[in-house]
Protein backbone atom coordinates (compact mmCIF):
# COMPACT_ATOMS: atom_id res chain seq x y z
CA UNK A 1 0.00 0.00 0.00
CA UNK A 2 1.70 3.28 -0.86
CA UNK A 3 1.29 6.19 1.99
CA UNK A 4 0.21 9.01 1.74
CA UNK A 5 0.45 12.74 3.12
CA UNK A 6 -2.17 15.56 2.31
CA UNK A 7 -3.06 18.88 3.69
CA UNK A 8 -5.77 20.94 2.54
CA UNK A 9 -5.20 24.71 3.68
CA UNK A 10 -8.13 26.35 1.82
CA UNK A 11 -11.85 25.73 1.55
CA UNK A 12 -12.35 28.46 -0.74
CA UNK A 13 -15.00 26.54 -3.61
CA UNK A 14 -17.35 25.78 -0.67
CA UNK A 15 -19.95 23.02 -1.10
CA UNK A 16 -19.31 21.01 -4.72
CA UNK A 17 -21.94 19.09 -6.23
CA UNK A 18 -21.67 15.09 -6.53
CA UNK A 19 -21.25 14.80 -10.06
CA UNK A 20 -17.49 17.01 -9.80
CA UNK A 21 -16.18 14.34 -7.26
CA UNK A 22 -14.48 12.35 -9.83
CA UNK A 23 -12.42 15.60 -10.63
CA UNK A 24 -10.65 15.77 -7.36
CA UNK A 25 -7.45 17.05 -8.44
CA UNK A 26 -9.02 20.10 -9.69
CA UNK A 27 -11.54 20.51 -6.78
CA UNK A 28 -10.28 18.41 -3.73
CA UNK A 29 -7.17 21.26 -3.28
CA UNK A 30 -10.42 23.76 -1.83
CA UNK A 31 -13.28 22.18 -2.03
CA UNK A 32 -16.00 20.29 0.34
CA UNK A 33 -18.60 17.48 -0.12
CA UNK A 34 -20.78 19.60 2.46
CA UNK A 35 -20.62 22.86 4.45
CA UNK A 36 -23.66 23.48 6.43
CA UNK A 37 -24.21 26.02 9.13
CA UNK A 38 -20.13 27.23 8.97
CA UNK A 39 -18.69 30.01 6.71
CA UNK A 40 -16.17 30.50 4.88
CA UNK A 41 -13.73 33.38 5.76
CA UNK A 42 -11.46 35.36 3.47
CA UNK A 43 -8.47 33.58 3.88
CA UNK A 44 -10.20 29.99 2.83
CA UNK A 45 -11.17 29.00 6.45
CA UNK A 46 -14.39 27.46 7.81
CA UNK A 47 -15.86 28.46 11.03
CA UNK A 48 -19.39 27.77 12.36
CA UNK A 49 -21.69 30.32 11.45
CA UNK A 50 -23.21 33.07 13.94
CA UNK A 51 -26.44 32.37 15.97
CA UNK A 52 -30.26 33.95 15.33
CA UNK A 53 -31.71 37.08 18.14
CA UNK A 54 -35.63 36.92 18.13
CA UNK A 55 -36.49 40.54 16.94
CA UNK A 56 -40.23 39.73 17.20
CA UNK A 57 -42.74 37.59 16.22
CA UNK A 58 -45.14 38.62 12.92
CA UNK A 59 -48.81 37.00 12.58
CA UNK A 60 -47.71 35.93 8.79
CA UNK A 61 -45.14 35.43 6.37
CA UNK A 62 -43.69 38.73 5.12
CA UNK A 63 -41.27 39.79 2.79
CA UNK A 64 -38.46 41.93 4.19
CA UNK A 65 -37.58 44.97 2.56
CA UNK A 66 -34.74 47.30 3.51
CA UNK A 67 -34.94 51.27 3.53
CA UNK A 68 -32.11 53.40 4.03
CA UNK A 69 -32.95 56.95 4.68
CA UNK A 70 -29.63 58.02 5.64
CA UNK A 71 -25.97 56.62 6.54
CA UNK A 72 -27.14 56.71 9.95
CA UNK A 73 -30.82 55.75 9.70
CA UNK A 74 -32.34 52.73 8.22
CA UNK A 75 -35.49 50.95 8.63
CA UNK A 76 -36.62 47.42 7.97
CA UNK A 77 -39.88 47.24 6.03
CA UNK A 78 -41.80 43.24 6.74
CA UNK A 79 -44.59 43.46 4.11
CA UNK A 80 -47.26 40.64 4.69
CA UNK A 81 -50.74 40.00 4.25
CA UNK A 82 -52.16 44.21 3.83
CA UNK A 83 -50.05 45.71 6.30
CA UNK A 84 -45.89 47.12 5.92
CA UNK A 85 -44.65 46.87 9.82
CA UNK A 86 -41.72 49.23 10.10
CA UNK A 87 -38.81 48.74 12.52
CA UNK A 88 -35.72 50.95 13.21
CA UNK A 89 -32.72 49.40 15.34
CA UNK A 90 -34.61 46.17 16.00
CA UNK A 91 -37.99 48.16 17.41
CA UNK A 92 -40.90 48.50 16.21
CA UNK A 93 -42.22 52.52 14.73
CA UNK A 94 -44.82 51.78 12.66
CA UNK A 95 -47.89 49.38 11.20
CA UNK A 96 -49.29 50.79 7.83
CA UNK A 97 -52.12 49.42 5.68
CA UNK A 98 -51.43 48.68 2.49
CA UNK A 99 -53.09 47.28 -0.60
CA UNK A 100 -51.30 44.07 -1.25
CA UNK A 101 -52.44 41.21 -0.21
CA UNK A 102 -50.68 37.74 0.91
CA UNK A 103 -50.65 36.65 -2.29
CA UNK A 104 -49.17 39.92 -4.01
CA UNK A 105 -46.26 39.95 -1.84
CA UNK A 106 -44.06 38.07 -3.59
CA UNK A 107 -44.83 39.74 -6.67
CA UNK A 108 -44.43 43.28 -5.24
CA UNK A 109 -41.14 45.47 -6.35
CA UNK A 110 -39.49 48.53 -5.46
CA UNK A 111 -37.27 50.84 -5.78
CA UNK A 112 -36.09 53.86 -3.93
CA UNK A 113 -34.82 57.55 -4.19
CA UNK A 114 -34.13 59.62 -1.14
CA UNK A 115 -36.97 59.37 1.40
CA UNK A 116 -39.52 58.09 -0.75
CA UNK A 117 -40.18 54.21 -2.06
CA UNK A 118 -42.55 53.16 -4.64
CA UNK A 119 -44.03 49.84 -4.92
CA UNK A 120 -45.27 48.59 -8.18
CA UNK A 121 -47.66 45.15 -8.90
CA UNK A 122 -49.45 44.53 -12.19
CA UNK A 123 -52.85 44.51 -10.04
CA UNK A 124 -52.23 47.59 -8.05
CA UNK A 125 -52.15 51.02 -8.30
CA UNK A 126 -48.25 51.92 -7.56
CA UNK A 127 -48.14 52.41 -3.96
CA UNK A 128 -45.43 55.67 -2.74
CA UNK A 129 -43.84 55.14 0.78
CA UNK A 130 -42.43 58.18 2.10
CA UNK A 131 -40.37 59.17 5.08
CA UNK A 132 -41.82 62.55 6.86
CA UNK A 133 -39.91 63.70 10.30
CA UNK A 134 -41.42 61.22 12.80
CA UNK A 135 -43.12 58.66 11.00
CA UNK A 136 -44.33 57.38 7.40
CA UNK A 137 -46.65 57.42 5.10
CA UNK A 138 -48.10 55.66 2.07
CA UNK A 139 -50.56 56.34 -0.60
CA UNK A 140 -51.73 55.74 -4.44
CA UNK A 141 -49.02 56.94 -6.89
CA UNK A 142 -50.11 60.00 -9.25
CA UNK A 143 -48.67 61.56 -12.15
CA UNK A 144 -48.29 65.04 -12.52
CA UNK A 145 -51.44 67.18 -13.81
CA UNK A 146 -51.34 70.34 -16.05
CA UNK A 147 -53.50 73.08 -15.62
CA UNK A 148 -56.28 71.55 -18.06
CA UNK A 149 -57.09 68.92 -15.83
CA UNK A 150 -54.93 66.23 -18.10
CA UNK A 151 -52.25 63.96 -16.06
CA UNK A 152 -49.05 63.15 -17.51
CA UNK A 153 -49.75 59.36 -17.92
CA UNK A 154 -48.65 57.66 -21.28
CA UNK A 155 -51.07 56.67 -23.63
CA UNK A 156 -50.70 53.95 -26.27
CA UNK A 157 -52.89 51.29 -28.64
CA UNK A 158 -53.09 48.07 -27.52
CA UNK A 159 -53.75 44.92 -29.54
CA UNK A 160 -57.02 44.20 -28.94
CA UNK A 161 -57.88 47.27 -30.01
CA UNK A 162 -56.27 47.61 -33.19
CA UNK A 163 -58.31 48.70 -36.06
CA UNK A 164 -61.23 49.42 -34.08
CA UNK A 165 -62.51 52.86 -34.98
CA UNK A 166 -64.33 54.90 -32.25
CA UNK A 167 -67.52 56.89 -32.58
CA UNK A 168 -67.84 59.92 -30.76
CA UNK A 169 -71.39 61.19 -30.24
CA UNK A 170 -72.44 63.81 -27.62
CA UNK A 171 -74.26 62.62 -24.32
CA UNK A 172 -77.32 63.69 -22.45
CA UNK A 173 -75.17 63.78 -19.36
CA UNK A 174 -73.57 67.08 -20.37
CA UNK A 175 -71.87 69.35 -22.41
CA UNK A 176 -68.10 67.75 -21.59
CA UNK A 177 -69.59 64.14 -21.89
CA UNK A 178 -69.78 61.97 -25.20
CA UNK A 179 -70.83 58.52 -25.56
CA UNK A 180 -68.41 56.69 -27.63
CA UNK A 181 -69.12 53.70 -29.52
CA UNK A 182 -66.73 51.14 -30.98
CA UNK A 183 -66.83 49.33 -33.83
CA UNK A 184 -65.83 46.16 -31.62
CA UNK A 185 -66.69 44.60 -28.02
CA UNK A 186 -63.74 46.32 -26.54
CA UNK A 187 -65.17 47.71 -22.95
CA UNK A 188 -65.84 46.71 -20.05
CA UNK A 189 -66.72 47.57 -16.39
CA UNK A 190 -62.93 48.11 -15.51
CA UNK A 191 -62.93 50.73 -17.89
CA UNK A 192 -64.39 53.49 -15.70
CA UNK A 193 -61.93 55.43 -14.16
CA UNK A 194 -59.63 54.99 -16.91
CA UNK A 195 -57.76 58.01 -19.40
CA UNK A 196 -58.58 57.60 -23.18
CA UNK A 197 -56.88 60.06 -25.99
CA UNK A 198 -58.49 61.53 -29.39
CA UNK A 199 -59.84 64.56 -30.77
CA UNK A 200 -56.46 65.94 -28.85
CA UNK A 201 -57.69 65.58 -25.30
CA UNK A 202 -58.03 63.41 -22.37
CA UNK A 203 -61.07 61.60 -21.53
CA UNK A 204 -62.08 60.23 -18.48
CA UNK A 205 -64.35 56.98 -18.96
CA UNK A 206 -67.38 57.52 -16.27
CA UNK A 207 -70.23 54.67 -17.04
CA UNK A 208 -69.90 51.46 -19.20
CA UNK A 209 -72.91 50.74 -20.90
CA UNK A 210 -71.79 47.46 -22.90
CA UNK A 211 -69.47 45.91 -24.34
CA UNK A 212 -69.40 48.42 -27.31
CA UNK A 213 -70.93 51.80 -26.06
CA UNK A 214 -69.41 53.99 -22.80
CA UNK A 215 -69.44 57.52 -21.75
CA UNK A 216 -67.04 59.43 -21.20
CA UNK A 217 -65.83 63.31 -19.96
CA UNK A 218 -63.41 65.94 -20.74
CA UNK A 219 -62.59 69.35 -19.53
CA UNK A 220 -64.48 71.94 -21.48
CA UNK A 221 -66.56 71.76 -24.80
CA UNK A 222 -65.68 69.62 -27.65
CA UNK A 223 -66.43 69.30 -31.86
CA UNK A 224 -68.19 66.03 -32.45
CA UNK A 225 -66.59 64.54 -35.51
CA UNK A 226 -68.00 63.98 -38.75
CA UNK A 227 -66.51 60.25 -39.24
CA UNK A 228 -65.56 57.00 -36.95
CA UNK A 229 -61.83 57.89 -35.33
CA UNK A 230 -59.28 55.82 -35.88
CA UNK A 231 -56.42 58.22 -34.75
CA UNK A 232 -57.13 57.10 -30.42
CA UNK A 233 -55.25 55.60 -27.34
CA UNK A 234 -55.82 54.30 -24.41
CA UNK A 235 -53.99 55.35 -20.70
CA UNK A 236 -50.73 52.47 -20.07
CA UNK A 237 -51.67 51.88 -16.75
CA UNK A 238 -55.68 51.34 -15.68
CA UNK A 239 -57.63 49.05 -13.98
CA UNK A 240 -58.36 47.82 -17.17
CA UNK A 241 -55.01 47.52 -18.82
CA UNK A 242 -52.89 46.90 -15.12
CA UNK A 243 -50.50 48.21 -13.71
CA UNK A 244 -46.50 48.71 -14.10
CA UNK A 245 -44.66 45.26 -13.04
CA UNK A 246 -41.00 46.64 -12.08
CA UNK A 247 -39.49 49.85 -11.16
CA UNK A 248 -36.40 51.68 -10.71
CA UNK A 249 -34.36 55.15 -11.19
CA UNK A 250 -31.89 55.52 -13.96
CA UNK A 251 -30.28 58.72 -15.19
CA UNK A 252 -32.53 61.13 -12.93
CA UNK A 253 -35.71 59.15 -14.55
CA UNK A 254 -38.01 56.87 -13.10
CA UNK A 255 -38.45 53.86 -15.24
CA UNK A 256 -41.53 51.09 -15.50
CA UNK A 257 -41.04 47.62 -17.03
CA UNK A 258 -43.78 45.74 -18.38
CA UNK A 259 -47.56 46.09 -17.20
CA UNK A 260 -49.89 43.36 -16.92
CA UNK A 261 -51.11 44.27 -20.53
CA UNK A 262 -48.50 44.94 -22.44
CA UNK A 263 -45.47 43.05 -20.69
CA UNK A 264 -42.84 44.00 -23.05
CA UNK A 265 -43.00 48.39 -22.64
CA UNK A 266 -40.56 50.43 -20.80
CA UNK A 267 -41.56 53.55 -19.57
CA UNK A 268 -39.09 56.43 -19.01
CA UNK A 269 -40.01 59.57 -17.32
CA UNK A 270 -39.21 63.50 -18.10
CA UNK A 271 -35.59 63.86 -16.53
CA UNK A 272 -35.60 64.88 -12.99
CA UNK A 273 -39.62 64.93 -13.15
CA UNK A 274 -40.72 61.82 -11.90
CA UNK A 275 -44.23 61.64 -12.06
CA UNK A 276 -44.19 63.01 -15.56
CA UNK A 277 -44.30 60.24 -18.57
CA UNK A 278 -45.62 62.62 -21.86
CA UNK A 279 -43.33 62.23 -24.64
CA UNK A 280 -43.80 65.20 -25.71
CA UNK A 281 -41.98 66.53 -29.08
CA UNK A 282 -38.99 63.69 -28.43
CA UNK A 283 -36.55 66.74 -26.25
CA UNK A 284 -33.55 65.10 -25.04
CA UNK A 285 -35.05 65.36 -21.22
CA UNK A 286 -38.36 64.43 -22.00
CA UNK A 287 -40.28 60.80 -21.15
CA UNK A 288 -38.93 57.59 -23.42
CA UNK A 289 -41.15 54.68 -24.52
CA UNK A 290 -39.57 51.58 -25.68
CA UNK A 291 -41.18 48.21 -26.83
CA UNK A 292 -38.59 45.58 -26.91
CA UNK A 293 -38.73 43.47 -30.37
CA UNK A 294 -37.22 39.96 -30.97
CA UNK A 295 -37.95 36.69 -32.54
CA UNK A 296 -39.82 35.82 -29.09
CA UNK A 297 -41.94 37.26 -26.90
CA UNK A 298 -40.33 39.29 -24.26
CA UNK A 299 -42.12 39.71 -20.52
CA UNK A 300 -39.74 42.31 -18.41
CA UNK A 301 -39.06 40.13 -15.04
CA UNK A 302 -37.85 43.45 -13.80
CA UNK A 303 -35.59 46.53 -14.41
CA UNK A 304 -31.89 47.28 -13.10
CA UNK A 305 -29.83 50.12 -12.91
CA UNK A 306 -26.26 49.42 -13.39
CA UNK A 307 -23.64 51.17 -14.88
CA UNK A 308 -26.33 50.54 -17.92
CA UNK A 309 -29.95 50.41 -17.67
CA UNK A 310 -30.25 46.45 -17.62
CA UNK A 311 -33.82 44.82 -18.54
CA UNK A 312 -34.02 41.15 -17.50
CA UNK A 313 -36.90 39.24 -19.18
CA UNK A 314 -38.21 35.84 -19.08
CA UNK A 315 -36.20 34.92 -21.88
CA UNK A 316 -33.10 37.14 -21.78
CA UNK A 317 -31.08 40.06 -20.14
CA UNK A 318 -30.89 43.18 -22.48
CA UNK A 319 -29.34 46.33 -21.47
CA UNK A 320 -29.87 50.21 -22.88
CA UNK A 321 -26.40 51.40 -23.45
CA UNK A 322 -26.51 55.32 -24.07
CA UNK A 323 -25.06 57.54 -21.86
CA UNK A 324 -27.27 60.31 -21.57
CA UNK A 325 -30.35 58.02 -22.65
CA UNK A 326 -32.42 60.47 -24.59
CA UNK A 327 -35.60 59.54 -26.78
CA UNK A 328 -33.33 59.84 -29.76
CA UNK A 329 -30.10 57.49 -28.31
CA UNK A 330 -31.24 54.72 -27.11
CA UNK A 331 -29.36 51.98 -27.60
CA UNK A 332 -30.90 49.06 -26.86
CA UNK A 333 -30.16 45.02 -27.68
CA UNK A 334 -30.33 41.75 -26.34
CA UNK A 335 -27.17 40.42 -24.71
CA UNK A 336 -27.72 37.29 -23.31
CA UNK A 337 -30.90 34.43 -23.30
CA UNK A 338 -30.85 33.19 -19.86
CA UNK A 339 -34.22 34.60 -18.78
CA UNK A 340 -35.51 35.17 -15.24
CA UNK A 341 -38.56 34.51 -12.97
CA UNK A 342 -41.54 36.85 -13.33
CA UNK A 343 -43.76 35.35 -11.23
CA UNK A 344 -41.99 36.00 -8.07
CA UNK A 345 -40.13 39.08 -7.29
CA UNK A 346 -36.17 38.46 -5.94
CA UNK A 347 -34.08 41.66 -6.47
CA UNK A 348 -30.72 40.99 -8.21
CA UNK A 349 -28.47 42.16 -6.14
CA UNK A 350 -25.36 44.58 -6.98
CA UNK A 351 -22.31 42.43 -6.24
CA UNK A 352 -18.78 43.41 -6.84
CA UNK A 353 -20.32 46.09 -9.16
CA UNK A 354 -21.86 42.94 -11.22
CA UNK A 355 -25.45 42.34 -11.20
CA UNK A 356 -26.59 39.56 -9.82
CA UNK A 357 -30.09 37.76 -10.15
CA UNK A 358 -32.12 33.91 -10.27
CA UNK A 359 -32.21 32.27 -13.40
CA UNK A 360 -35.66 31.62 -14.79
CA UNK A 361 -35.14 27.70 -14.05
CA UNK A 362 -34.73 28.05 -10.22
CA UNK A 363 -31.50 26.39 -10.43
CA UNK A 364 -28.82 29.22 -11.50
CA UNK A 365 -27.85 32.45 -9.45
CA UNK A 366 -26.20 34.52 -12.74
CA UNK A 367 -23.99 37.36 -12.53
CA UNK A 368 -24.06 39.92 -15.61
CA UNK A 369 -20.34 40.54 -16.44
CA UNK A 370 -19.63 42.98 -19.01
CA UNK A 371 -16.35 42.60 -20.94
CA UNK A 372 -13.27 45.14 -21.00
CA UNK A 373 -14.54 46.91 -23.96
CA UNK A 374 -17.79 48.10 -22.11
CA UNK A 375 -19.23 46.62 -25.17
CA UNK A 376 -20.70 42.91 -24.03
CA UNK A 377 -22.59 41.15 -20.91
CA UNK A 378 -22.36 37.43 -20.27
CA UNK A 379 -24.44 36.01 -17.85
CA UNK A 380 -21.80 33.50 -16.16
CA UNK A 381 -23.29 30.94 -13.62
CA UNK A 382 -22.23 31.38 -10.38
CA UNK A 383 -23.88 27.81 -8.89
CA UNK A 384 -22.22 26.22 -12.03
CA UNK A 385 -20.61 23.90 -9.21
CA UNK A 386 -23.26 23.79 -6.44
CA UNK A 387 -26.39 23.20 -8.12
CA UNK A 388 -27.65 21.09 -6.15
CA UNK A 389 -28.06 23.70 -3.41
CA UNK A 390 -30.54 25.48 -5.22
CA UNK A 391 -33.99 24.66 -4.41
CA UNK A 392 -36.42 26.95 -6.06
CA UNK A 393 -35.18 30.17 -4.45
CA UNK A 394 -37.67 32.21 -2.95
CA UNK A 395 -35.85 35.28 -1.49
CA UNK A 396 -32.14 36.74 -2.42
CA UNK A 397 -29.91 39.30 -0.42
CA UNK A 398 -26.56 40.14 -0.50
CA UNK A 399 -24.37 41.56 2.69
CA UNK A 400 -21.51 43.70 1.47
CA UNK A 401 -19.41 43.28 5.15
CA UNK A 402 -19.62 40.06 5.11
CA UNK A 403 -19.56 39.19 1.29
CA UNK A 404 -21.92 36.81 1.28
CA UNK A 405 -25.63 36.03 -0.96
CA UNK A 406 -27.48 35.07 0.72
CA UNK A 407 -30.69 32.52 -1.15
CA UNK A 408 -33.87 31.46 0.97
CA UNK A 409 -34.91 28.18 -0.43
CA UNK A 410 -38.05 26.65 -0.87
CA UNK A 411 -37.32 23.70 1.58
CA UNK A 412 -36.77 25.95 4.02
CA UNK A 413 -32.71 26.10 4.06
CA UNK A 414 -30.72 29.05 2.94
CA UNK A 415 -28.03 28.36 0.24
CA UNK A 416 -24.98 31.03 1.27
CA UNK A 417 -22.38 32.08 -0.94
CA UNK A 418 -19.29 33.97 0.03
CA UNK A 419 -17.86 35.41 -2.34
CA UNK A 420 -14.77 37.63 -2.86
CA UNK A 421 -12.84 37.86 -5.92
CA UNK A 422 -10.05 39.63 -5.14
CA UNK A 423 -8.93 36.88 -2.51
CA UNK A 424 -10.40 33.67 -5.03
CA UNK A 425 -13.28 33.16 -2.74
CA UNK A 426 -16.57 31.44 -4.52
CA UNK A 427 -17.62 28.95 -1.81
CA UNK A 428 -21.51 27.90 -1.47
CA UNK A 429 -22.51 26.60 1.78
CA UNK A 430 -26.14 26.01 2.99
CA UNK A 431 -27.85 27.52 7.10
CA UNK A 432 -30.57 25.61 8.41
CA UNK A 433 -32.34 25.98 11.21
CA UNK A 434 -35.28 24.36 13.50
CA UNK A 435 -37.48 25.76 11.63
CA UNK A 436 -37.69 27.20 7.62
CA UNK A 437 -36.09 30.43 6.32
CA UNK A 438 -38.71 32.05 4.27
CA UNK A 439 -37.38 35.85 3.56
CA UNK A 440 -33.87 37.66 4.04
CA UNK A 441 -32.69 41.47 3.63
CA UNK A 442 -29.73 43.40 4.80
CA UNK A 443 -30.24 46.62 6.30
CA UNK A 444 -26.83 48.78 7.73
CA UNK A 445 -25.17 45.13 7.26
CA UNK A 446 -27.38 43.47 9.67
CA UNK A 447 -28.78 39.86 8.06
CA UNK A 448 -32.56 39.70 8.80
CA UNK A 449 -34.67 36.79 8.18
CA UNK A 450 -38.46 35.74 8.58
CA UNK A 451 -38.45 32.20 10.14
CA UNK A 452 -41.28 29.75 10.42
CA UNK A 453 -41.22 27.72 13.54
CA UNK A 454 -43.11 25.12 15.75
CA UNK A 455 -44.34 28.15 17.91
CA UNK A 456 -45.09 31.17 15.21
CA UNK A 457 -43.52 32.86 12.94
CA UNK A 458 -40.77 35.82 13.55
CA UNK A 459 -38.27 38.18 12.52
CA UNK A 460 -34.71 37.45 13.59
CA UNK A 461 -31.20 38.57 13.08
CA UNK A 462 -27.61 36.59 12.76
CA UNK A 463 -25.69 38.25 15.20
CA UNK A 464 -21.87 37.64 16.94
CA UNK A 465 -23.53 37.70 20.45
CA UNK A 466 -25.48 34.59 19.51
CA UNK A 467 -23.96 31.11 19.70
CA UNK A 468 -27.69 29.49 19.45
CA UNK A 469 -30.74 30.38 17.50
CA UNK A 470 -33.49 31.60 19.19
CA UNK A 471 -35.25 30.10 21.80
CA UNK A 472 -32.05 28.57 22.50
CA UNK A 473 -32.13 25.93 19.54
CA UNK A 474 -28.81 24.73 18.75
CA UNK A 475 -27.59 23.66 15.15
CA UNK A 476 -25.20 20.67 13.93
CA UNK A 477 -22.34 22.47 11.97
CA UNK A 478 -20.77 20.09 9.42
CA UNK A 479 -17.79 20.29 6.91
CA UNK A 480 -17.18 16.94 4.76
CA UNK A 481 -13.89 16.74 2.43
CA UNK A 482 -14.41 15.07 -0.90
CA UNK A 483 -14.00 11.68 -1.49
CA UNK A 484 -10.21 10.32 -1.84
CA UNK A 485 -7.91 10.83 -4.84
CA UNK A 486 -4.52 10.01 -5.58
CA UNK A 487 -2.37 10.59 -8.27
CA UNK A 488 -5.09 11.16 -10.51
CA UNK A 489 -6.99 7.29 -9.10
CA UNK A 490 -9.72 6.70 -6.94
CA UNK A 491 -8.19 4.60 -3.64
CA UNK A 492 -9.55 0.69 -3.57
CA UNK A 493 -8.77 0.65 0.08
CA UNK A 494 -7.92 3.62 2.51
CA UNK A 495 -6.63 3.13 5.98
CA UNK A 496 -5.96 6.85 8.01
CA UNK A 497 -3.55 6.70 10.43
CA UNK A 498 -3.63 10.17 11.52
CA UNK A 499 -5.97 13.52 11.37
CA UNK A 500 -4.68 16.74 12.33
CA UNK A 501 -6.15 20.66 12.12
CA UNK A 502 -5.08 23.61 12.60
CA UNK A 503 -7.50 25.60 14.37
CA UNK A 504 -7.93 29.07 15.38
CA UNK A 505 -9.98 30.47 18.90
CA UNK A 506 -11.88 26.78 18.51
CA UNK A 507 -13.40 25.72 21.56
CA UNK A 508 -15.25 22.68 20.25
CA UNK A 509 -13.82 20.41 17.17
CA UNK A 510 -15.16 16.88 16.26
CA UNK A 511 -13.94 14.16 13.82
CA UNK A 512 -16.46 11.64 12.33
CA UNK A 513 -14.56 8.88 10.32
CA UNK A 514 -17.53 6.20 9.23
CA UNK A 515 -19.78 5.70 11.81
CA UNK A 516 -17.09 6.67 14.43
CA UNK A 517 -16.70 10.28 16.02
CA UNK A 518 -13.83 11.39 17.73
CA UNK A 519 -13.18 14.28 19.70
CA UNK A 520 -10.14 16.61 18.95
CA UNK A 521 -7.80 17.33 22.23
CA UNK A 522 -8.10 20.86 23.38
CA UNK A 523 -6.88 22.37 26.54
CA UNK A 524 -8.71 22.09 29.53
CA UNK A 525 -9.28 25.25 30.70
CA UNK A 526 -10.66 27.54 27.14
CA UNK A 527 -14.09 26.20 28.60
CA UNK A 528 -14.70 28.41 30.64
CA UNK A 529 -16.72 31.13 29.33
CA UNK A 530 -14.51 33.81 29.32
CA UNK A 531 -11.34 32.07 28.16
CA UNK A 532 -10.51 32.89 24.52
CA UNK A 533 -10.33 29.49 22.18
CA UNK A 534 -7.38 27.09 21.08
CA UNK A 535 -5.23 28.46 18.51
CA UNK A 536 -2.95 26.04 17.31
CA UNK A 537 -2.54 22.64 16.23
CA UNK A 538 -4.47 19.38 17.34
CA UNK A 539 -4.67 15.72 15.81
CA UNK A 540 -6.24 12.11 16.44
CA UNK A 541 -4.87 8.61 15.90
CA UNK A 542 -6.80 6.50 14.37
CA UNK A 543 -4.92 3.61 14.69
CA UNK A 544 -5.62 2.46 11.23
CA UNK A 545 -9.18 3.28 10.99
CA UNK A 546 -10.43 1.90 7.28
CA UNK A 547 -13.09 4.26 5.37
CA UNK A 548 -15.10 3.72 2.53
CA UNK A 549 -13.20 5.16 -0.11
CA UNK A 550 -16.53 6.38 -1.70
CA UNK A 551 -17.27 8.85 1.64
CA UNK A 552 -15.86 11.90 2.65
CA UNK A 553 -11.98 11.12 3.95
CA UNK A 554 -12.82 13.30 6.89
CA UNK A 555 -16.14 14.78 8.90
CA UNK A 556 -15.88 17.92 10.68
CA UNK A 557 -19.05 18.21 13.18
CA UNK A 558 -20.35 19.17 15.88
CA UNK A 559 -23.63 20.42 17.89
CA UNK A 560 -22.12 22.34 21.09
CA UNK A 561 -22.75 25.78 20.90
CA UNK A 562 -18.98 26.94 21.36
CA UNK A 563 -16.14 28.36 18.30
CA UNK A 564 -15.26 26.36 15.73
CA UNK A 565 -12.80 28.13 13.03
CA UNK A 566 -10.65 25.34 11.12
CA UNK A 567 -7.80 26.78 8.75
CA UNK A 568 -6.77 23.68 7.65
CA UNK A 569 -6.86 19.88 7.90
CA UNK A 570 -4.30 16.83 7.27
CA UNK A 571 -4.75 13.12 6.56
CA UNK A 572 -1.89 10.60 6.71
CA UNK A 573 -2.04 6.99 6.21
CA UNK A 574 -2.19 4.21 3.55
CA UNK A 575 -3.91 3.43 0.00
CA UNK A 576 -4.10 1.13 -2.77
CA UNK A 577 -4.91 1.26 -5.92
Amino acid sequence: MGKFLATQNSFALGEISPEFFARGDKFSAAGLSRLENMDVLASGAITRRRGLLRITDIPSDAILIPFTYRDDEAYLLAMSDGHIRIFKDDAFVQDLMSPFTAADIKSVQYAQRFDTMIFTHPNHIPAVLQKNSNSFELRDFAFSANDDMSVNIPFMRFDDSRGVKLTVTPSAKGNSFATVTAGAPIWNASNVGGRLLFLGKQWVVSDYVSPTVAIAYTNGGYTTPSAPLSDWREAAFSARRGYPRSITFHQDRLVFGGSRDWPCGVWLSKTGDHMNFDVGTGLDDEAIFITLLSDRQQQIATVVSSNNLQILTTVGEWAITAKPLTPSVVDIRQHTSVGSLANAYLPPQQVEGQTVFVAKNGREIRELVLDSLAENYSAVDLCALSSHLMKNPQSIAYCDSRNQILVAQADGSCAVLTKNSALGISAWGAYKTQGRFNSVAVVKDEIYVTVRRDNGTFIEKFSDDAATDSDGFGFAHSAESMPAMYSGHNPKKLRLLKLSARVLDTKSLFFRIGDKTFRAPLPNEIYANQTPGFSGDTEISLLGTTTDTIDPLWRITGSEPLPCTVLSVTAEGRYSI
